[in-house]
C-alpha cells in the first residue's frame, strides 16, 4: 500500500510536505517520484529521486521543491515553497522496479516510464 500524506489548502507562497509511505515494496535501489495532476490536465512528473539522492525536477518546481527520501522507513518526502496556484492538483506517489539510471538510459527522462507502484493521491490546493 502506498499512502500519501501532508496536502491541503495554502495561499500563495505559503509551504507544504508531502509524505508517502510505501508497504508494497522495499524502496531501496528503486527509483521514486511524485507525479501531479490538475483537472482538466494530463499526469506530469514533479520530481524524481534515486537511492544516492540524485534527484531530477521539471522545470516548473525547480528551486521551489525538494525531494528526499529514506529508504530505511520506506518513505519518500516532497518539500513544497513559494507555491503558486498553479500548483493545484492532486500529488501522486510513484514507485519503479527500475533504478532512475535504467529509466533515463532508456526513456530519456524519469517522468517518461510507466511507474508501477502508486498512491491514490492527495490533492493540494493553493489560492492566490
Amino acid at each position: 500500500q502506498v499512502v500519501e500524506s501532508g496536502g491541503g489548502s495554502v495561499q500563495a507562497g505559503g509551504s507544504l510536505r508531502l509524505s508517502c509511505a510505501n508497504s508494497d515494496f522495499v524502496l531501496a535501489g528503486y527509483c521514486m517520484a511524485w507525479f501531479r495532476q490538475a483537472p482538466g490536465k494530463a499526469r506530469e512528473g514533479v520530481a524524481a529521486i534515486d537511492p544516492q539522492g540524485r534527484a531530477t525536477y521539471a522545470e516548473s518546481v525547480k528551486g521551489r521543491f525538494t525531494v528526499s527520501r529514506v529508504d530505511d522507513e520506506n518513505t519518500l518526502y516532497l518539500e513544497m515553497n513559494s507555491l503558486k496556484a498553479e500548483d493545484t492538483a492532486a500529488y501522486y506517489c510513484a514507485g519503479a522496479f527500475l533504478f532512475c539510471r535504467q529509466i533515463v538510459e532508456q526513456w530519456g527522462n524519469p517522468f517518461n516510464y510507466t511507474y508501477e507502484d502508486w498512491g491514490r493521491g492527495i490533492q493540494v490546493t493553493v489560492s492566490s
